[in-house]
């Protein structure tokens, strides 16, 4: 057995059983053995490195478990990069094996060489070099470990060409992963928390991705009722508290609007319930005054460390949530007519008839269409994009796993990740919002679909225009400032139909609905083509804010 064939063989008996890969002559001893395993692991040939890094991404995400990603060193690794670097934002496990020179011609500038310790080491939560194909079981069961435990996230393993194809004795078992152990707060610091919420007037929960990763989505709502505490949830995880819950209070979008101003400014006791109060959640680091008591709860000691808590909880969240809960007695009514206002102010924001649109086709009754055909286990991803925020703003998540979107804002995620998101989900429709530009970007995956024969739909906002920036540009400068922004877009229907996917063109609002029911009638990937107006780059609610 040489070290590729180890290799594999570990990653099935620890439960890998997926694999995207752009192929490369630096990992050929792997192909082989993913060949010979091809009945205990899937294994993806995607068109470019990024969208393999992004479909494992959104795999990740759904599964909780790793997918791998293999890519050749030099070029192959550093357009997986973009996927690497999103799995990292996110708390998301993913696995990338780079294959690379051998032991001999290291450190030498060999072809395609990069130092990869130093190119990944602020990507990923490790980066492993095998220094002997003994080593590769070993290494690999790992990186499966490190990928999944504490606050999840993706691990980058080298593979010198020779140490892969090297041979290795049968006696060499492969290693046992690490279990993940269960982490649970003191009971000191438990009671001062709980004490805390007891006094809050305005308790405000905001739930982020620990919930998601964890799976405590009911632990959540428990602790909701308990506390009596309006929840808002991080950017991007709208899916982690059901929207039509009472408690629900909206999610902190890169803009506020008034009733989301108001509750965060009149919330004396905030919980982070499972976030790392990421930048555009934590409104670039402002968001909590310092006379508002924060409580945090996470299951990383670095994230804790950043955020300056009052009390901060390195404990998983479902666990914690479960022990605070019993420790709170019913909230009073008038905590409860806080957050009910709250919920109120939520649902009127997200009633698409609030929003005025200039252009033929109105985004805002696309979501509202889309929300009235599918079912809610539906898996929604958005790409980077303002256009994305149409979606956020009213498409209603009630079940868990069921949105997929890079907090890091990265273009040409939805196509891939939707790949991802089929294979992990097989069952459940999947539906990607993409922009043109993303679209542009990793749209060539769209024939890795009809390829694999995943039933995605793809519908594709098209404004000839990097959006937000535009109106950046507008808002800056005035009109007269829009430079390199608009786009000389292709007819992506047509390009759609080159790939083998049916397409439909869409130009006023009238016609996505029939045409939305075809495309989910056909099985298979489908592509919906919607000509949108570079004015209705965002939605604008009452006041003119945009969200």
């Amino acid at each position: 057995m040489n070290g590729g064939e180890r290799l594999v063989e570990t990653l099935v008996e620890h439960g890998v059983d997926t694999a995207f890969t752009v192929p490369g002559e630096s990992f050929l001893t792997v192909l082989e053995a993913m060949r010979q395993q091809q009945n205990r692991i899937r294994v993806v040939t995607v068109r470019q490195e990024g969208g393999g890094a992004f479909a494992a991404e959104a795999y990740g995400k759904l599964t909780g478990r790793p997918a791998a990603v293999f890519v050749s060193r030099g070029p192959g690794a550093t357009n997986a990069s973009i996927g690497v670097h999103t799995a990292k934002q996110d708390s998301t496990p993913l696995l990338l094996f780079m294959g690379h020179v051998r032991r001999t011609s290291r450190g030498r500038e060999s072809f395609q060489e990069i130092d990869p310790h130093s190119t990944f080491a602020s990507l990923a939560k490790a980066v492993l070099e095998p220094e002997t194909p003994e080593e590769i079981a070993a290494l690999t069961a790992r990186a499966i470990a490190l990928a999944t435990i504490g606050r999840p996230g993706p691990v980058v393993v080298v593979l010198p060409r020779d140490v892969t194809e090297a041979e290795v004795g049968d006696d060499e078992l492969a290693a046992e992963a690490a279990e993940p152990a269960t982490r649970t707060s003191d009971e000191a610091v438990l009671a001062r928390a709980a004490t805390l919420l007891a006094g809050a007037r305005h308790p405000l929960i905001i739930a982020g991705e620990a919930v998601s990763f964890e799976d405590c989505c009911a632990d959540l709502v428990g602790f909701a009722a308990a506390s009596g505490a309006a929840v808002m949830t991080a950017y991007r995880r709208q899916d982690v508290f059901p929207n039509e819950h009472p408690a629900y209070a909206g999610h902190l979008e890169i803009n506020r609007v008034a009733y989301q101003r108001e509750a965060l400014e009149a919330a004396d006791v905030i919980i982070a319930a499972g976030s790392r109060l990421d930048a555009i959640t934590n409104e670039d680091y402002t968001l909590i005054k310092p006379r508002q008591r924060l409580i945090q709860v996470y299951p990383d000691a670095e994230v804790l460390g950043r955020s300056g808590a009052e009390v901060a909880i390195e404990a998983e969240v479902g666990p914690t949530l479960r022990a605070l809960t019993a420790r709170l007695a019913k909230p009073s009514e008038a905590v409860l007519s806080w957050r009910q206002r709250l919920h109120q102010a939520y649902l009127t924001h997200s009633d698409p008839a609030t929003t005025p649109t200039v252009g033929a086709v109105d985004l805002a009754a696309v979501v509202a269409c889309v929300a009235a055909r599918v079912p809610p286990e539906t898996v929604i991803l958005t790409d980077g994009g303002s256009f994305a925020r149409w979606v956020h703003r009213y498409y209603r998540f009630n079940r868990p796993h069921t949105q997929l979107g890079p907090i890091s804002g990265a273009m040409g995620y939805a196509v891939p990740g939707a790949i991802g998101a089929r294979i992990a989900r097989p069952q459940m429709p999947v539906i990607a919002f993409v922009g043109d530009g993303g679209f542009m970007m990793t749209g060539q995956e769209l024939v890795t679909a009809v390829e694999q024969g995943l039933d995605i739909k793809i519908i594709l906002c098209d404004n000839s225009a990097h959006g937000s920036i535009l109106q950046s540009q507008v808002g800056k400068f005035g009109a007269h400032g829009i430079y390199g922004t608009r786009l000389a877009s292709p007819d992506f229907a047509a390009l759609a139909e080159a790939y083998g996917a049916p397409s439909w063109r869409v130009e006023e609002t009238a016609a996505f609905d029939q045409a939305f029911a075809e495309a989910l009638a056909h099985e298979g990937p489908a592509l919906l083509h919607l000509r949108t107006d570079e004015r209705d780059i965002v939605p604008y609610g009452p006041g003119r804010e945009a969200v």
